[in-house]
């Protein structure tokens, strides 16, 4: 008994020395040499090729098609043999035409107006009509007013239609564009969240598909003077738009893989999503991103040896549609998801970086703790948060059981210009990119070169009570990417 204690005691103590064969000291002669190459590398001058050169990167427009083949020769570039582009399908491709509206009475005054993305154009000459307040989307609300709703601009008031989350709000949001185009309404309006009239680029509904008529969000304080006008009275408002709407659309993927030197059947994924929204240049959403990923390729490749595990490097598209494309990845490669170690994501903007989001993970947290204290702390990039999040390209991988991590950046200016025509290279602070690039490489390296896996796949149960415990089952169950 006591040697059969011994033995099981002395194989406990042996599983963390094997885990850390190599420990994070010994690692940084190389991953100095990484984030050394990141700092002195030419990102800043990609992202400009990117994000001025190509511009705003919507999801299956001939800008994005131009980006996805601009990355895999960068890839190829870099001495990279493996690249390929991916295709996935997407319901329907949409590009943004023009917009504009007026309030015709009881004043006579242009509206700052814009198309929610994915959604159809008028009648030529535009529609206008009165203007109708709905802001209970309930099957029985929206049937007791079907017959004062024919034939208006219904004015959607999402302060209190989203006020009980999205999550929750979407299902009733998606159901009731069906109910007003059936009961004849000729268009809907919403209002934009920011002052000066600051439009947004977003769309209405989840997954790329077509909304059923034309919605077009207004500019806060023009929507505060519908409304004040509404309290005194009838509104009356034109509103024309004109996109270019078609069919299923095949979109890309672009991925590339460095071969592991010594285990190359396992692999890490980086991955950042390369299609923007289109107001501006998609400079920090995501081309910081984007630009990490090809960038951590080169400096990979410049160490002269790849690590033990194979790398690959992964840029999606339809990120802003729903995570579409790295969703379409882990539903075409389930065969080999088991060998992924795991993810790492990084599209929050080139803000200050913190470090690592776990995803709700403990047992990732402690595991990274080592690498956080050991190589990232002095980087800026040792902090570790539990927060779980459904809103990047991470997700779907978290739904598989991976090991993932997003990357963890301080957002606090981020909304200064997320999804606006505000998104340029200007507002990117070269220190802060740079950064958070190192931070991604110098992880990712030691993910792939560790001798153990950086923490095991959790099964279905698992990965659900994270998904509760955020509150996010229930709208990804909706959506259809998750079964409980």
């Amino acid at each position: 008994m006591n040697l059969r204690r011994a033995i099981v005691l002395a194989v406990w103590w042996t599983i963390p020395v094997l885990g850390w064969a190599q420990q994070p000291s010994e690692m940084k002669p190389v991953t100095d040499r990484l984030a050394a190459s990141i700092y002195n590398g030419p990102s800043m001058t990609t992202l400009g090729d990117l994000a001025d050169g190509i511009g705003g990167r919507l999801t299956g427009s001939p800008a994005y098609v131009r980006s996805t083949e601009w990355a895999a020769a960068k890839f190829r570039s870099y001495g990279i043999e493996n690249v390929r582009l991916e295709p996935f399908t997407i319901p329907a491709g949409w590009q943004r035409g023009t917009a504009s509206g007026a309030m015709l009475a009881p004043l006579s005054r242009p509206l700052y107006v814009a198309s929610l993305g994915w959604a159809p154009s008028t009648p030529p000459g535009g529609v206008r009509g009165p203007v109708v307040i709905v802001a209970d989307l309930s099957r029985d609300a929206l049937k007791s007013r079907e017959a004062e709703l024919h034939g208006k601009i219904v004015f959607l008031d999402t302060s209190k239609i989203f006020a009980e989350g999205y999550g929750k709000a979407l299902p009733k949001l998606e159901a009731a564009w069906v109910a007003f185009q059936k009961g004849g309404v000729l268009a809907a309006i919403m209002s934009d969240r920011e002052k000066s009239n600051v439009l947004n680029a977003h769309d209405g509904v989840w997954g790329a598909k077509l909304l059923p008529l034309p919605v077009a969000e207004v500019g806060m304080e023009d929507a505060k003077l519908i409304q004040r006008e509404l309290e005194r009275g009838p509104v009356t408002v034109q509103l024309t738009i004109e996109n270019k709407t078609t069919g299923a659309t095949t979109v890309n993927n672009v991925v590339a893989e460095i071969r592991g030197s010594e285990r190359p059947d396992e692999w890490i994924l980086i991955g950042a999503h390369l299609d923007s929204w289109d107001f501006g240049t998609g400079a920090q959403d995501n081309g910081t991103g984007a630009i990490s990923v090809l960038e951590i390729g080169r400096a990979l490749m410049a160490l002269g040896k790849a690590p033990r595990r194979s790398v690959r490097l992964a840029l999606w598209g339809g990120e802003e549609q729903g995570l579409l494309g790295s969703y379409a990845y882990t539903q075409a490669h389930q065969s080999e998801l088991n060998d992924c170690i795991a993810v790492l994501n990084t599209d929050n903007g080139a803000g200050h970086p913190k470090g690592w989001k776990v995803e709700g993970r403990e047992d990732l947290r402690k595991a990274m703790q080592p690498w956080s204290d050991g190589l990232l702390k002095d980087m800026n990039g040792g902090e570790l948060s539990m927060n779980t999040t459904y809103d990047t390209d991470h997700g779907p991988f978290v739904l598989q059981g991976i090991p993932a991590l997003d990357l963890w950046v301080d957002v606090s200016h981020y909304m200064e210009i997320h999804h606006k025509s505000s998104d340029t290279l200007d507002k990117v602070d070269g220190l802060d990119f740079k950064a958070g690039e190192a931070i991604v490489a110098v992880t990712a390296y030691a993910i792939a070169q560790s001798e153990t896996p950086i923490a095991p796949h959790i099964d279905h149960l698992a990965v659900g009570e994270i998904l509760r415990n955020a509150k996010l089952d229930e709208m990804l169950e909706y959506v259809g990417v998750w079964k409980r």
